[in-house]
């Protein structure tokens, strides 16, 4: 079969991310640089007040500068904590791996409104939690609903996958020479962490912070949930704003494109080859 008729094949995704894809992005961009009454241009006038006086607005600022603190808080943690599980499972004896994989992949099988309105009973003071620990005479009591840890909480437990699983493939795949050439030449097993290990797992890293940022940054069910309303993020004013002002919505949401497209600028120069995307 020669190149001209595999391309062929490619037709029908191409014909699907346009209408799915590329289409309602370029319509994104004409309703954010215009005044129109929902998708009706009948009486629409071109503006920039969208970008340079809506964008400046301090509810939307406070949402970033909130959206941004909550985003790279979630991937710190997540870091912390999903690095080492990457680690040590790749470093393992463990016959079937893949067993432990999918098990930090189950939970995301299950509805997320549910997961989160699950941790939001959790959270609360009527939990179970706390019927159980009153239970044993313990005076500690669980009830972080509707603050900035409980937001926190949710989002790693949410994405936390997103790390465990870029990391994982990178180090599963290092040549395991490497390390013995290191060991070999005196390094002490941190030393060679610090100098083999990790450098060489960073496509990973830098893979699993934008797909732990992205989502983190730009959702709303999550703050919403767990944060009782009281956070504002620009995933909520993107849900809120969105029956009465489609164009300043747009104006957001290729905000976050442009971010997302930043982000995988910057993947891209750490991992050429895309290894840790497979």
């Amino acid at each position: 079969m020669n190149i001209k008729k595999l391309g062929r094949l490619v037709t029908p995704y191409v014909v699907w991310l346009s209408i799915l894809v590329m289409i309602p992005l370029v319509m994104m961009v004409i309703l954010s640089f215009f005044e129109t009454r929902g998708l009706d241009f009948t009486n629409a006038t071109f503006t920039l007040s969208n970008w340079f006086r809506d964008l400046r607005d301090p509810s939307v600022l406070k949402a970033l500068e909130n959206s941004f603190t909550f985003a790279g808080i979630t991937v710190a943690v997540v870091f912390l904590i999903g690095y080492p599980m990457a680690f040590i499972l790749a470093r393992s004896s463990f016959a079937n791996k893949m067993v432990i994989l999918m098990l930090t992949i189950i939970p995301m099988w299950s509805n997320s409104l549910l997961r989160n309105n699950a941790l939001r009973n959790l959270f609360s003071e009527q939990s179970f939690v706390n019927d159980l620990l009153s239970k044993i005479n313990l005076s500690f009591v669980l009830d972080i609903k509707g603050t900035p840890s409980a937001i926190i909480a949710g989002l790693v437990l949410t994405f936390l996958p997103f790390m465990i699983l870029p990391v994982y493939t990178v180090l599963e795949k290092m040549d395991k020479s490497l390390i013995e050439a290191s060991m070999d030449l005196g390094a002490s097993p941190i030393r060679t962490f610090f100098k083999v290990t990790f450098p060489l797992s960073l496509k990973g890293v830098a893979t699993g912070v934008i797909m732990v940022f992205l989502p983190s940054f730009s959702g709303f069910a999550v703050p919403y949930i767990l944060g009782d309303g009281k956070f504002i993020l620009v995933g909520t004013i993107i849900e809120n704003s969105y029956n009465y002002n489609i164009n300043f919505v747009s104006t957001l949401s290729i905000l976050l494109v442009i971010i997302i497209f930043l982000m995988i600028f910057f993947v891209s120069k750490v991992d050429k080859e895309g290894e840790s995307f497979l």
